[in-house]
């Protein structure tokens, strides 16, 4: 008997007039998403952008003229024949913003992630008391970022803030320590209280994979003889990868545009300030309106790019395979 050839791929879609149903059917029911969308966050960003390039100022945003890339990069042509550069591409505190702002973000995801691992793997066994523990290690990232960051900023306090009591008594410091006022540990500080907050995020979203895993596998994998080691190296980690990249980038685009936390702990400190924090102080407090929105387009330009080369990286699909 003569095996028919398959259909070609566009052939199968003109015969089949209910995937065809069920696409114009998914489109009706995202379209007002997309409208709420684009009304909520798409005007919002265009409009940022649009100042970006404009001389406006927050006292009268109806004066502004168009500047071009004036705000991003401009060369001032002096009498004495000498070249000055301004704009944000030059601005050294801008730069020194972006540094602070990946710092913080490479430092607390990693330490977050492999946390959170560690923490889910452990909620992940069987043991008495299994569920009270579950619901109390959500406590720090349930509580709001300001409340967290207040509460810290009174623990961290360098007269009276109980973590200077505490390593004092046990002899691992020997005086007081600003620790949000220090130039050394201000980064520090900042870190310990995110990560404190934030490793409950990723400790949920990893055992939630955890959870969707086959007991078979891990039972065939100890039949065999793997060690524990073996078996999460080998067949845990592969299998739960995807959930765990798409935790690391919901959580490192979390990071990257950090704001409350660094705004509270430590503010007006040049060693904290956060590619965030530089576009507020020039939106509103320094009446830079457009050198604000051009910082804040860069910002969203540098997110977007990261979460490309982090879904690239760790090659998830966004369809539902891989």
């Amino acid at each position: 008997m003569t095996r028919m050839k398959p259909l070609p791929e566009t052939a199968r879609a003109a015969h089949s007039p209910l995937t065809a149903q069920r696409v114009r059917s998914a489109w009706l029911f995202l379209a007002p998403m997309l409208l709420v969308l684009a009304a909520a966050a798409g005007w919002p960003l265009a409009r940022t952008v649009y100042f970006s390039f404009t001389d406006a100022s927050l006292a009268d945003l109806d004066a502004r003229q168009w500047v071009g890339f004036a705000n991003y990069f401009s060369v001032l042509h002096m009498p004495s024949g000498r070249n000055l550069y301004d704009g944000l591409l030059v601005d050294p505190v801008w730069w020194r913003a972006v540094w602070n702002t990946v710092r913080f973000t490479v430092i607390s995801v990693t330490c977050e992630t492999t946390l959170g691992m560690i923490v889910a793997l452990v909620l992940n066994a069987e043991f008495p008391g299994r569920g009270i523990v579950r619901a109390a290690i959500l406590i720090p990232w349930a509580i709001p970022t300001i409340v967290s960051a207040k509460m810290w900023q009174w623990m961290l306090n360098d007269q009276f803030g109980i973590i200077n009591v505490v390593l004092l008594n046990l002899g691992l410091i020997s005086g007081k320590i600003a620790w949000t006022a220090n130039a050394d540990t201000a980064m520090a500080a900042v870190l310990i209280v995110d990560i404190w907050k934030a490793t409950p995020f990723m400790t949920l979203l990893i055992l939630a994979a955890l959870q969707m895993l086959p007991r078979e596998i891990i039972e065939v994998a100890r039949l065999d003889g793997a060690n524990p080691w073996q078996i999460f190296w080998r067949v845990t980690l592969p299998l739960i990868r995807p959930a765990v990249m798409v935790a690391v980038i919901f959580r490192a685009l979390d990071a990257l545009r950090i704001f409350d936390l660094i705004y509270v702990l430590t503010p007006n400190n040049v060693h904290t300030k956060s590619m965030s924090v530089f576009a507020r102080e020039n939106l509103f407090e320094f009446d830079k309106f457009a050198y604000g929105s051009a910082a804040s387009t860069l910002l969203f330009l540098i997110l977007a790019l990261l979460t490309i080369v982090t879904i690239r990286i760790g090659r998830i699909s966004l369809d539902g395979g891989r």
